[in-house]
């Protein structure tokens, strides 16, 4: 996975091309930073004043941005920008499928940047003005959900054999040595989530091992999968809306047991507790969790 390029305030990033302040494409002004649009179920009540409030459901933010190209006297160097904009998006791993997504990233000041999952839904330059080297830009992205997740992933691992409890064991020996390390202070199986909202994990079981169960111990839920890994082996399970799946390191896919819901296996913001148990005689197998932590707003 490779590192962001580092963005400066004002500055963002779509497909992987820098927009904004230091390039040659303005920006001025993003709409649909706020509050995302609504799915509501209310109900006015027949025969009396007043409305019955449903549930709400957040849908896809969708975000306007106000651009243009500005390359002042280089008309290809404007036309050559507006292709490298649009590429990305149309790229077989983008939209020949549905749920894959593209990023935009998002920088202002006070805050890191910020990533936003979705798709290029508009992209129309007016090339009125080209031939002086400037060209507006109307460009609609839309997103997978409501959420901001950070520029990078937190990640830990764990071996079959850690303890989650923690304690100690008596009697004690004398002398003991209390480790100075600070990786030493957190115990494999604790998470902590940075954001303020709910995330999804991206989870990695490496053989050897069988029918490896993973629970989320605040909630209680758990993933089952019934397969068996060699050494070597290993089984993916993506939680995250849009990309779910459980896939082997060959490409094909294993069951999970019918009682897993992994679209309820998520993490939440502050210290969570993962534990996982399988058979495997070596005690060798690991446990690896990958998570974008998510935010409500910027």
């Amino acid at each position: 996975m490779s590192t962001p390029v580092e963005l400066v305030d004002f500055q963002h990033e779509l497909g992987g091309v820098l927009i904004g302040r230091g390039t040659n494409v303005d920006i001025k002004a993003i709409e649909g930073l706020g509050q995302p649009p609504l799915r509501t179920s209310d109900v006015e009540p027949p025969g009396e004043d007043g409305t019955w409030l449903g549930a709400d459901y957040y849908a896809g933010r969708t975000l306007r941005l106000d651009a243009a190209i500005k390359v002042v006297e280089n008309v290809p160097g404007v036309l050559d920008l507006a292709v490298d904009l649009q590429d990305l998006a149309d790229t077989p791993g983008v939209r020949a499928q549905g749920g894959t997504t593209m990023d935009l990233r998002l920088k202002f000041p006070g805050r890191p940047a910020r990533t936003v999952r979705g798709r290029l839904r508009k992209f129309e330059p007016d090339l009125t003005q080209v031939i002086y080297g400037y060209a507006p830009l109307d460009i609609e992205f839309q997103a997978q959900d409501h959420l901001y997740y950070a520029d990078t992933p937190d990640s830990t691992s764990m071996p079959l054999g850690s303890l989650t409890a923690g304690g100690m064991t008596f009697p004690l020996q004398f002398p003991f040595t209390i480790a100075g390390d600070p990786s030493a202070i957190g115990r494999p199986g604790y998470l902590q989530v940075e954001g303020t909202a709910p995330t999804w994990p991206v989870i990695r079981v490496n053989g050897p091992c069988a029918n490896p169960n993973i629970v989320h111990v605040t909630t209680g839920r758990q993933l089952t999968v019934q397969t068996t890994l060699a050494a070597g082996e290993w089984v993916e399970i993506d939680t995250r809306p849009g990309w779910r799946s459980v896939l082997r390191e060959n490409g094909g896919s294993a069951p999970l047991a019918p009682t897993s819901r992994i679209d309820e296996f998520v993490l939440t913001p502050g210290l969570n507790e993962v534990r996982w148990q399988a058979t495997d005689n070596t005690l060798t197998s690991t446990l690896a969790v990958t998570w974008w932590p998510a935010y409500k707003a910027l």
